[in-house]
């Protein structure tokens, strides 16, 4: 990793590709630190601290929630604009076929998605401002204030969507998930404080601590490994004369990945369960909302359950977006490719969606797994830090892709080289 860094910053291109993203987020962590007006902070800290579910939102923000800044929302908004775009293209066939359109169609779902964007942003900051409107966390009560924080809000949404297409276009990796991780690694140096007063203290012991970060690092490893597994089905390309050439006749392999989808599932489910939470906590006096959000408590059993089995769902769900092995088999037999033993066609999608079926579900229990398991060793050592599994596959998922694409242009500033 660190060969390919210093490999990337010799060249002027990526060095620019670098220096934007980091110059990006500056200015995220510089929103993150411009608050609203007319908040009390003390009222505010002091909801945040009471709620695990506002807790661990300020966490995927950077701290922008405790904070209460223009960034408080962070990106959740577009992954559940997202979440519906991707839903209704499969179901509705007027977006299924500008989704297989070349560009124009594409840029059209995108534009349907900022729309959305905006539409949820609004709803859920005009949420957001009535219930702390109730919570007594406004210094002036009235409309005029609660329609000028939503409004806030709503714009600071939206720049950082403006601000993760602008890193994804000019800079290096997926913006949008880029954000996310800038937000959850900003945290790093005060969970390490955290843990230093538990020790401190006298709230968890040296050997709680230990345990906490062999487990930690285990399950680091763990990740890595699952991300870059991948199962190789062989192809056979079989010889083609054309002219006085030959083409073909080489042995190659097709890498199906055992987690195909990487982190997009991890990041779906937990904004699909903060959002039954954030509307119930709009009227904290009702009995059906306490009853919401006791139950989306990810202490909760039924909050871990549902959690993992959405897990499970959206990678399948994504894995089926973004992978059709129908398409691969129709290539293959295009440029004259077969799976040793299988005919070209049918039968040979049939066996790599089989194949891709089996990895994906051990690929889906994995994040699954990990997604939850923080929760049950915080109650083991009895450290109480908010960065968890969820936090944890994000940070590794979205490292592992920003390299993988850095070394992809590695290897094309390579190959130019080779053939000039």
């Amino acid at each position: 990793m660190i060969n390919t860094l210093v490999s990337a910053w010799k060249l002027e291109d990526l060095r620019k590709k670098i220096f934007f993203t980091l110059m990006m987020f500056i200015v995220f962590r510089f929103g993150a630190h411009v608050p609203l007006p007319g908040i009390n902070n003390a009222v505010l800290q002091e909801l945040v601290r009471s709620g695990t579910i506002l807790g661990f939102f300020d966490v995927i923000s950077g701290g922008a929630f405790k904070r209460f800044t223009v960034f408080a929302m962070g990106i959740m908004p577009y992954i559940n604009a997202s979440i519906i775009m991707q839903l209704l293209t499969v179901v509705i066939p007027a977006l299924e076929r500008l989704a297989k359109e070349d560009i124009e169609g594409r840029k059209k779902i995108i534009q349907y998605t900022r729309y959305g964007t905006v539409i949820l942003g609004l709803l859920q900051a005009l949420g957001m401002a009535l219930y702390l409107a109730r919570s007594g966390a406004f210094l002036r009560p009235g409309l005029h204030n609660y329609l000028v924080v939503a409004v806030m809000l709503t714009a600071g949404t939206a720049f950082l969507m403006w601000l993760g297409e602008l890193i994804t276009e000019r800079g290096i990796g997926n913006g949008i998930s880029l954000i996310i991780f800038a937000g959850i690694v900003s945290r790093l140096p005060a969970g390490a404080v955290s843990i230093y007063q538990y020790l401190t203290s006298g709230e968890v012991s040296i050997i709680s601590l230990l345990l906490f970060a062999i487990i930690a690092v285990v399950i680091i490893a763990a990740v890595v490994a699952m991300q870059q597994g991948e199962r190789r089905i062989t192809v056979q390309y079989a010889k083609r004369v054309v002219g006085r050439r030959i083409y073909g006749g080489q042995s190659t392999h097709i890498p199906l990945k055992v987690n195909q989808a990487g982190v997009i599932p991890v990041i779906f489910a937990m904004s699909i369960l903060l959002f039954p939470s954030t509307l119930a906590s709009w009227f904290p006096h009702s009995s059906l909302a306490q009853a919401i959000v006791r139950f989306f408590d990810p202490r909760s059993v039924f909050y871990m359950i549902l959690y993992a089995l959405l897990i499970i769902f959206f990678t399948y769900f994504y894995t089926a977006v973004t992978f059709n092995p129908q398409d691969v088999a129709d290539n293959m037999k295009k440029y004259g490719g077969f799976i040793p033993g299988l005919r070209p066609g049918r039968p040979t999608a049939e066996y790599i969606e089989r194949i891709l079926t089996r990895i994906t579900l051990a690929g889906a229990i994995f994040l699954a797994f990990i997604a939850v398991l923080p929760n049950i060793l915080m109650a083991i050592t009895g450290i109480n830090v908010y960065f968890g599994g969820t936090s944890l596959l994000i940070v590794v998922g979205v490292a592992l892709e920003t390299m993988k694409q850095l070394e992809s242009h590695l290897l094309l500033r390579h190959y130019q080289g080779f053939m000039k």
